[in-house]
Parts: C-alpha cells; structure tokens; sequence
C-alpha cells in the first residue's frame, strides 16, 4: 500500500548553503512539474521575515536553478512561509505549530548540523508536530558506529523508523539508479558477473578541486567520512547486490544493499592507504599539524558466494587529476590464442560523474601482417538529459513516502562498522602533489595498477 502523500514541508536550516544551492532550485522545479502544491515552511535564526527568505530564494535559483521560471517561481513564492527563532525555544515550535495550520502529514527536513537532530526532534514532540509526520535528515549520519547508534536511538524516541528518511543525495543521481537497471535489465551481463569472470572491481571518486573553504567542516571529517562510509559503499552496494525477489515492496531491494556491507569485513590498517595534498595544512580552518586524510585508498572483500574471493579497492580523493567518479571490473584473462600474444584483460567501465558512461574492454587484431593483438574500448554515452536533480527527486520520495533511494538503519550501522577502524587506526598519512593521483605508496595496492580511462 502506497503511504498517503504529505500535506506540509518543513525545512530547517532555510537560510543555509544548502538551501541556496541546492534545496530552493529543487523546490521550483517540483512545482514546474506539479508535484509540490503545498506549503513549505522554512525555519531558521537569522532575525528574518518571509520577504527576506523569498528574496534568498529569487538569488538561488538565479544562481543555482537556471534562472526564475516565470510560471513556477511566483506558485512557489506563495507556497513559502517563514519562521524566525531558535530551535532550542519553545514559542519557534508553538509559532510552527500555527503555519502548519491544519497540516496532518508534514515532512520535517533538517538541513542543519546533526547536533541538532535530537533537540529539534524533541522540540517537534512537544508542540504537537511530530504525530504523522516523516523527518528526512542530511548526511552525516554520525560520525562512527557509536555515534550512529545514539542517534539513532534519540530519533526512535519520536519517529518510528519508517518515518525516517536518511538523505545522501548520491542515491538521487540518475547515473546511480542505471548501474543497478543496467545489472538486471540485461541479460548478456548476469552470467559473468560474479568471481569466475570478475577479477576486480575498482571504485575510484576523484576531485579535481580542494577543500573550497571548507577547511573547518573537512579537518573533522576526512575522506573517508565525507565520501566513502556513504556516497561508495552505496555505489558498491549496488555494484555487488543480488537480484531482489520480485515484489512491490521496496525494503525487499533496500534488504539486499544490507545483506552485501553485511558480508563485507571491517577494514584492516594493513589494506589503508591514507594520504594528504600539499598545502591542506595551510587552507583556513584545517589544523597546522592535521593528520586528516584528503585521500584514501582502500582493499576489502565481499564475502557472499557471487564475490568470494573478488578484491574491491576504493579510492578517493581530492586536488586529483580529474573530477570523475567510475566503477571498472577487471575481467579475467583468457588463455592466448597464440604462444607468446599476450592478451589485455576485458573489463566493464561505468561512469557515474560528470557524465554517464558504460565502456567495454576488449580486444581485436592489429593491424598488419602479422597476428597481432590490441586493445580497444566501445563506449555508450548516455545523455543525462531530462534526469532530475538529485535534491528534486529525493524530496519528492520523501513527500510521497516512497524510502527507496534512501539509507535504513541497519544499512548506515554496517557501513560505520566497516570503516571505523580505517579511520581509527592512525595509519600513516604521505603527501601527495596536487594534480597527481595521490601518494605514490598507493600505486602498487591494485595488481596491474589502478585502472585511468583516456576520455
């Protein structure tokens, strides 16, 4: 049975970055499509009135939204209203509580710090505005195991699970959602995708750009918070996850992204590469003698029948030579055709970012005379046009109830479980150039070297 849609949308944190870069362009394109005619109640302490907020808006979606849709903007500007006051005040509530009028089935969006979680959840309790209501909360959903455990309690003790939408917008990307329909929409790819065939899979995110001020927020993060406990294992559960049984129920498919982080190992330091580019100690906010990792190179296994055995490396990082996010599976080599004709090894290419991708490796014969063998690659380009923002596409699920695309508890636990020893281990950290792809040590960690595509 489909959940009843919501009626109201609040979100916390409305004169945030986040709302003017992502969140308000989302809004105006939902209403273009029709699918956002309720209210929506921004709420936040900046000492502003609601034509402050809408004039924040007007400049996002100039800046971020591909400029004010004549039709959607003004519909949404009449959509939106605003409440001023601290959420550890009471009357913020009590004031919520009367513009969400007779709203029965609100979303709570927090777009704030996850420190505030807990106290906005209870503060939500008490005016009355929690009953019916879905929260979707920002990543970072803690910041280790422990850390994910208590929040997770605290939330339970207003919102049923259910309830709770666990937002990592990487789950939003169209190029995402084509991995796993190109796995099981066709049938040539089933029958060598497991470890007879596979003889590794690399995910590499590479950003071409540094902390960008964000020095602060990064020097307590890391690597592999920012990115790999979340934005990877997704792309990896995905990449490894069985067919689910065929059912209209969407926890039978989140079940199986579980089953794969249940199957994969915490990290050991021995397969932990960390590494740092030159001149992060000097970004404003970071600390002079940060140990913190902008890079990370990572080995481990899924040990589930389809996999055992198939090493997984991830790497990601920041000041690298690109700005690109792809999943390559090395193929095993068949036996020569020819004594002494080496054959490159066949592999599948998927590229998440910038652009979508899927490449084929494979190999033909040279041309000339003699038998000869090279290497070739045939790609599809795949047009990202008319997919959705992730914001659009992820609020909207929440505003249906739809909790597909998003993280279950059971889910963000195993993958804290995963990576808490890499980041607790101390492992050395090696300097790395910017422009170049990380510390040299993390060369030799794949065998036959980290695969880079030439487009």
């Amino acid at each position: 049975m489909s959940a009843a849609p919501a009626d109201a949308l609040v979100f916390f944190g409305a004169t945030g970055d986040l709302a003017h870069k992502k969140i308000f362009p989302a809004l105006q394109s939902m209403v273009r499509r029709g699918v956002l005619d309720v209210p929506v109640i921004g709420v936040a302490k900046q000492g502003w009135k609601l034509p402050d907020l809408q004039a924040r808006a007007k400049d996002s979606v100039e800046k971020f939204g591909g400029g004010v849709d004549k039709d959607a903007f003004p519909k949404l500007l009449k959509l939106l209203r605003y409440v001023d006051g601290d959420y550890s005040d009471a009357a913020t509530f009590e004031s919520l509580r009367k513009e969400l009028g007779n709203a029965k089935l609100p979303v709570h969006y927090m777009a704030i710090p996850q420190g505030l979680f807990g106290l906005v959840g209870q503060q939500l309790a008490k005016a009355g505005c929690a009953k019916g209501s879905r929260l979707v909360v920002e990543k970072p959903f803690g910041s280790d195991l422990a850390t994910a455990r208590e929040l997770n309690q605290t939330l339970h003790q207003v919102f049923p699970e259910e309830c709770i939408f666990r937002i990592d917008h990487y789950l939003g990307k169209g190029t995402v959602q084509n991995l796993v329909v190109f796995r099981f929409a066709n049938t040539f790819l089933e029958p060598i995708w497991n470890s007879n065939y596979v003889r590794s899979v690399q995910i590499t995110m590479a950003e071409s750009f540094g902390v960008q001020g964000r020095g602060n927020f990064y020097d307590r993060a890391g690597t592999i918070r920012d990115v790999v406990q979340n934005h990877l294992l997704q792309v990896l559960s995905n990449v490894a996850m069985e067919p689910p049984p065929r059912s209209h129920d969407v926890e039978t498919i989140r079940a199986e992204k579980v089953k794969v982080l249940k199957g994969v190992p915490a990290i050991e330091p021995k397969d932990i590469l960390r590494g740092q580019f030159r001149g992060y100690r000097q970004e404003p906010g970071v600390a002079p003698n940060s140990t913190v990792e902008t890079f990370v190179a990572l080995r481990l296994h899924v040990n589930t029948w389809r996999w055992q055995g198939v090493p997984f490396f991830i790497r990601a990082g920041k000041c690298l030579p690109v700005t690109r996010t792809e999943v390559v599976a090395r193929l095993r080599t068949p036996p020569p055709i020819v004594e002494g004709i080496n054959l490159p090894p066949n592999y599948l290419r998927f590229r998440i970012s910038p652009d979508f991708v899927i490449a084929l490796g494979a190999a033909i014969k040279a041309p000339g005379e003699r038998l000869m063998v090279e290497p070739v690659e045939l790609d599809l380009l795949h047009s990202l046009a008319g997919d959705l923002e992730p914001y659009e596409e992820l609020l909207g699920d929440a505003m249906r109830g739809d909790a597909f695309r998003f993280a279950r508890e059971d889910y963000v636990e195993e993958a804290w479980r995963i990576v808490d020893p890499a980041i607790k281990a101390n492992t050395p950290i090696f300097e790395y150039e910017s422009g170049t792809w990380g510390p040299k040590e993390a060369e030799g960690m794949v065998p036959g070297g980290w695969f880079v595509s030439k487009s």
